[in-house]
């Protein structure tokens, strides 16, 4: 993916997200890589197609349980 291209897709992807969920993803700098990651709410299973198609934008994706919940992050490399 281009950089201009993936530029587009991380912020599409965190617009979409911040729509979604009414707060803006948390966006990290890995090596090599972005990661970008939100909260799983109750309201946001309520939108989980939408959620989805967000998700398959990056490379990879995935859920993380936590002490507090789960995490949906996706990954642009």
């Amino acid at each position: 993916m281009g950089y201009d291209r993936q530029n587009t897709a991380i912020t599409y992807a965190t617009t979409q997200l911040t729509a979604l969920t009414g707060v803006p993803p948390r966006v990290l700098d890995e090596a090599g890589a972005v990661r970008i990651e939100t909260d799983v709410t109750e309201d946001l299973l309520h939108h989980w197609q939408q959620l989805l198609a967000v998700l398959d934008l990056g490379n990879t994706f995935g859920l993380t349980d936590t002490d507090t919940g789960q995490i949906a992050w996706l990954r642009f490399e």
